[in-house]
């Protein structure tokens, strides 16, 4: 097997893994349950099987579109929500990601719009497609269900410890474009809204990343940030590193060692779904990862 075989059976690795835990995990999500203990269900099952978390489990209700997690000890449950579980999986770095809806609100035709325009993406990618045009199936097939794509969020390639790398999916048609290559791996995630189509930062950050590694004077800062190093480039919860670290990640903060991800959330409030797969392109068409 050469290297390149080796990489690829481990992104197909991750995403075997990933398509058991979102199938469980969404089995969980039911009024009155808990957001901390769906996390904490799928982050453990992920690590069950073999492979680590490529990120927090994404739990993002209603107006929220990503980025959202729950915090160390949180209480709160789910209600009649729109629910998006954006989840990943990495096999030495090689990533897979997934994201579902799982509706508890009664809007099932939002949710199909995200479903059908992953769909229809997935039914013409191959080598020689150009992003643009996938943009255009996802906008077409949104805007078909009478609803809006998420203009400002994109779908994304992936590589060894970057979860979001080029090539940029769109969601809507958009000028230019990157010609697809046989042997890319690509994530392509739709979001609808029967909101105004765009998102913005919006409420405290749960989840991080380091972006820069420097001397931290601080003791406390520098045994965190040895802590956090094993994630390397890819993102991490706060809740992971457990309690009295707020000095310690305010001081890597300000040293601009790590970053926020901040919550996303429509501009005018309005319900999001997702869906989402990752896809290795191929000369005639693709292979799905996590269906």
């Amino acid at each position: 097997m050469t290297e390149t075989d080796e990489i690829i059976e481990k992104y197909r690795r991750a995403g075997r893994i990933l398509s058991e835990v979102r199938k469980l995990t969404a089995e969980k999500v039911t009024e009155g349950a808990s957001l901390l203990m769906v996390a904490e269900f799928a982050e453990n099952l992920i690590r069950e099987k073999g492979g680590e978390p490529a990120f927090p489990v994404n739990i993002s209700r209603n107006d929220e579109a990503a980025h959202s997690t729950p915090c160390l000890n949180d209480k709160s449950v789910f209600g009649k929500d729109i629910v998006k579980l954006d989840i990943g999986v990495h096999i030495d770095g090689y990533i897979a990601d997934t994201a579902i809806t799982v509706d508890l609100s009664g809007n099932p035709e939002l949710v199909k719009a995200a479903e059908s325009a992953l769909s229809e993406a997935i039914g013409i990618v191959k080598a020689g497609v150009n992003t643009t045009d996938i943009g255009g199936v996802i906008e077409d097939t949104i805007t078909s269900f009478g609803y809006k794509p998420i203009i400002n969020l994109t779908g994304h390639g992936l590589a060894q410890y970057i979860q979001h790398a080029p090539p940029a999916i769109p969601n809507k048609r958009m000028p230019g474009g990157v010609i697809l290559q046989e042997g890319d791996i690509i994530a392509i995630e739709p979001f609808a809204t029967n909101g105004a189509g765009k998102i913005h930062d919006a409420g405290s950050a749960e989840i991080f990343h380091i972006v820069s590694e420097k001397p931290v004077r601080h003791p406390s800062a520098r045994k965190l940030l040895q802590d956090i190093e094993k994630y390397k480039t890819l993102p991490f919860a706060k809740r992971w590193l457990g309690e009295r670290v707020d000095f310690a990640m305010l001081a890597l903060s300000r040293a601009n060692i790590i970053r926020p991800y901040p919550i996303l959330k429509e501009i005018q409030g309005g319900l999001i779904s997702q869906a989402e797969h990752t896809i290795i392109v191929t000369a005639d068409g693709c292979e799905v990862i996590t269906r």
